[in-house]
Formats: structure tokens, C-alpha cells, sequence
């Protein structure tokens, strides 16, 4: 319940500071890429 009213005052004040959720998104995305680079790394390594 509480959320909504933060991100509408979020969004109010304009303000283009990080939220939780966007360090949040970016940690996943992150760690995502970082455990799959090494996986694409080794399939190009096989194909090449």
C-alpha cells in the first residue's frame, strides 16, 4: 500500500535519484550477464 504513494511522490518531486527497485533491476541484470558471458565465451570458443 505504501509503495504506490512513495513512487507518486517519487514521480512528483521530479527528482531522477535511484530507487531500490533500480539498483534491484541492474543487480539481476548484472549478475545475469555475468553468468552467462562466461558460457557464451566457451560456446564461441567450441564453434570457432
Amino acid at each position: 500500500m505504501n509503495s504506490q504513494n512513495e513512487m507518486a511522490a517519487h514521480y512528483d518531486a521530479g527528482q531522477p535519484g535511484f530507487t531500490t527497485e533500480d539498483i534491484l533491476w541492474a543487480a539481476g541484470i548484472w549478475s545475469v550477464i555475468l553468468t552467462l558471458s562466461p558460457v557464451i565465451v566457451f560456446y564461441l570458443l567450441l564453434v570457432a
